[in-house]
């Protein structure tokens, strides 16, 4: 079940920042909800409705959030690549890092 930060994505398109749009949770029966909407945002505030409509979608960002963290560690920082490449060469790079995407396929 994806979460309300994911939702709100999937419903914008893209990322947001705190300037923008707050998430709450004030540990009782309503939840996480949407706090604080800025004028600036390009689209209204969506309902829960619309939200929920996303839920498939937010599923997908959330489960490709984890997957492109664990890509991350696995390339090593880039010193570490740097290092891969002059020891072993691009090509060996290059295959070390497409085998890195097929274990860890997005969705």
């Amino acid at each position: 079940m994806a979460n309300l930060h994911n939702k709100v994505r999937a419903y914008l398109g893209r990322n947001f920042s705190l300037k923008e749009i707050k998430l709450q949770n004030d540990l009782d029966e309503r939840g996480d909800y949407i706090s604080y909407w800025s004028d600036e945002v390009e689209k209204s505030q969506p309902t829960v409705e619309q939200l929920n409509a996303l839920e498939s979608e937010a599923d997908t960002i959330q489960n490709n959030s984890g997957v492109i963290s664990t890509r991350k560690k696995l390339y090593g920082t880039l010193a570490e690549q740097l290092e891969y490449i002059v020891e072993n060469g691009v090509e060996a790079f290059i295959e070390k890092q497409q085998q890195i995407k097929t274990d860890n396929p997005k969705e």
